[in-house]
């Protein structure tokens, strides 16, 4: 995993937390995460979701079946990715899930190991607690994220006494020594997010792509079409915004 480079002229570079410059216009990425019903990953799709989730983690009211699953996947249209999430996972159960439902994406919610994550052939996001112990300063959190590397995203959340969904925020002071830039797995932003809140958090902190779920539910697993497609003007609005 490389370091932000420096600018030409050896100046020290930009804050971690500032917005990538990039050629044109910059899109926010959207997951939709713990889908469990065919009319909202329709819904989300139909908002324009760039992925959904689809989760396996047996204590979550969002778990699903992997048969369940795959029909879920089988509504996807092409250019929409999939993601299976797993909190600390038997290796046989992710790759059940891999044959049965063929996910574009891992995503690792628990403390996996670097070496566990990267053993399906599959390309991953390793998802982080901000606040927990041992990812409670920015030199922790950024350590950890060191150490998975390999990942084709870092996923911050909450900590909360579960896993995911809890709805609850962070503070992203933490993510102050976080590298940012070409070369470094992609930031994705979660925690508490619903369409009031995600525009002043793309203005602050630029995340390649935002993850959803209870933010855009009327209760836990029941997502609701109009949160939704409100939490996706509210990303395209604050992208504007950005490119003004």
């Amino acid at each position: 995993m490389s370091a932000p480079a420096a600018s030409p002229d050896g100046a020290e570079p930009a804050s971690v937390l500032a917005p990538m410059s990039l050629a044109g216009p910059r899109r926010t990425r959207v997951k939709i995460c713990g889908l469990t019903r065919p009319q909202d990953l329709d819904a989300a799709v139909a908002a324009g979701a760039d992925a959904i989730g689809l989760v396996f983690y047996p204590p979550s009211r969002r778990c699903l079946a992997p048969d369940r699953a795959a029909a879920l996947r089988a509504r996807v249209p092409a250019f929409v990715g999939v993601t299976a999430l797993f909190v600390n996972p038997e290796a046989d159960a992710v790759r059940r899930v891999i044959e049965t439902v063929r996910p574009d994406l891992l995503q690792f919610h628990g403390e996996e190991s670097p070496g566990f994550c990267t053993g399906f052939g599959v390309r991953h996001v390793k998802a982080f607690r901000a606040g927990a112990p041992g990812l409670d300063s920015p030199a922790a959190l950024a350590r950890a994220c060191a150490a998975h590397g390999e990942a084709a995203g870092w996923l911050f959340d909450s900590y909360s006494a579960g896993y995911g969904g809890s709805g609850g925020g962070f503070d992203t002071a933490l993510l102050a020594d976080v590298p940012r830039g070409p070369g470094t797995p992609a930031l994705i932003l979660s925690g508490g997010l619903k369409a009031e809140t995600v525009g002043g958090q793309i203005a602050a902190l630029a995340p390649y792509a935002v993850d959803v779920s209870s933010g855009v539910e009327s209760a836990p697993g029941i997502k609701d079409a109009a949160r939704i497609q409100a939490f996706m003007r509210a990303v395209r609005a604050a992208d504007a915004r950005r490119d003004a």
